[in-house]
């Protein structure tokens, strides 16, 4: 456990050295490259609006990506246990998925002016619930027939075979799609923030430091989004273990 935690704090100690030591050797300005040491006075300047912005993209694509489960796990459950609909829906998921999402984002901000929240949650939405509906889909399908003819035979309904072999059958690919979806929430997120031209949180704050030319400022975004992500993602890994422990193997 300790180790778990140790590894990858040194990890990170090594990067910001090592980013450190880029600067340095490359002479760089801040206005080219800004270094770790440049970013604790733009972290106490503005801290207040770390905080308050921070807490606006947290919350946003917290519930973007509650509402990408919702969804992703009933349309892959849809295509899980329906070839004809698994055939019918994946050509537009795989179509609507290559889009890229930040011709998207004007779009939305365009046909919704003023809903900034609304906005910046369906973003976060729409970029996230792919992979989540795919290995629903991808779990449910693959589903050995015998189980499911076994538990028939012996009287059990469809919604008895989905919560006690489909469910845990699906749970890993689920869980490993939802760590992919977490940093594809805040892509969402921050996206529809620095568009906007209503946009608050962590995006604003970083479009307000592109404005001003005030590149630490930048940088100290991008590392509070960083640390987020992370967050989010180690959470995901506990609720993982929890719900779906027994699944984990442990690398030789």
């Amino acid at each position: 456990m300790l180790r778990k935690i140790v590894v990858p704090i040194i990890a990170c100690i090594v990067f910001l050295g090592f980013w450190e030591l880029l600067v340095w050797a490359n002479d760089w300005p801040n206005y080219v490259m800004a270094s770790p040491s440049d970013l604790p006075a733009s972290y106490i300047r503005f801290w207040d609006l770390f905080l308050v912005m921070g807490w606006q993209t947290l919350w946003r694509t917290v519930l973007g990506l509650m509402l990408a489960i919702v969804v992703g796990v009933a349309i892959g459950m849809i295509m899980g246990f329906s070839r004809t609909m698994r055939d019918a829906l994946y050509p537009l998921l795989v179509g609507f998925n290559a889009i890229p999402k930040a011709t998207v984002v004007p779009i939305v901000a365009l046909m919704f002016v003023g809903a900034h929240d609304f906005n910046t949650v369906l973003i976060a939405f729409m970029i996230s619930f792919f992979p989540i509906a795919v290995s629903v889909s991808i779990g449910l399908s693959t589903l050995e027939p015998e189980y499911r003819d076994i538990l028939r035979s012996l009287g059990a309904s469809q919604a008895t075979i989905f919560w006690k072999i489909a469910l845990p059958k699906t749970l890993p690919e689920f869980f490993g799609a939802l760590k992919v979806a977490v940093t594809l929430a805040f892509i969402g997120t921050n996206l529809m923030e620095i568009v906007s031209p209503h946009g608050r949180g962590l995006g604003a704050l970083f479009d307000s430091g592109k404005t001003n030319s005030d590149y630490p400022l930048m940088f100290a975004v991008l590392i509070a989004l960083a640390f987020l992500g992370i967050v989010l993602y180690y959470v995901v890994v506990v609720l993982e273990k929890i719900f779906a422990g027994w699944a984990e193997r442990q690398p030789t």
